[in-house]
């Protein structure tokens, strides 16, 4: 197939030809995954930050007083656990989201050890630590199956 195409200098050419795609684009394979390890990680991250907040703030009576808690009997302890994880998950759900290899990698560690800080509240809110865990789960599937290097064609 041959069109015919203007020239800046105004004369028209015949004959060059138009190269056509044969399949529309098509994104990489499990960029949805990815997408949705990013959101998480950054969710989390916000969800962590809050949860830390709340606990330098909060002075009223704690559950079971944290008898027998892993990090002690001071919710400070869990405070600043929750603030650097929250903080390691937003930087983790920023170089996903960007595509980093780098990233892939600190958003395995960065939802592995949210999975590991949610087990620190099992005792007290068994049902939320189980959501924690298994979304945790759920971002490692995605990095580890879909994050890999894009082939680019």
């Amino acid at each position: 197939m041959s069109v015919t195409s203007a020239r800046p200098d105004g004369t028209t050419r015949t004959g060059d030809p138009v190269v056509l795609e044969s399949e529309p684009y098509a994104p990489a394979s499990g960029g949805g995954w990815l997408f949705f390890a990013g959101t998480v990680l950054g969710l989390a991250g916000l969800m962590r930050i809050v949860d830390s907040i709340w606990a330098f703030s909060y002075h009223g009576a704690l559950p079971q007083g944290l008898k027998d808690g892993v990090l002690g009997d001071s919710l400070k302890n869990y405070a600043w656990l929750w603030l650097a994880v929250g903080t390691l998950l937003i930087i983790a759900s920023f170089l996903v989201l960007v595509s980093s290899q780098f990233g892939r990698w600190v958003g395995m560690i960065a939802a592995g050890v949210t999975a590991v800080s949610a087990i620190t509240w099992m005792p007290y809110y068994p049902e939320w630590s189980l959501v924690y865990i298994t979304i945790s789960l759920l971002v490692l599937y995605a990095l580890a199956a879909h994050g890999g290097r894009q082939d680019t064609v």
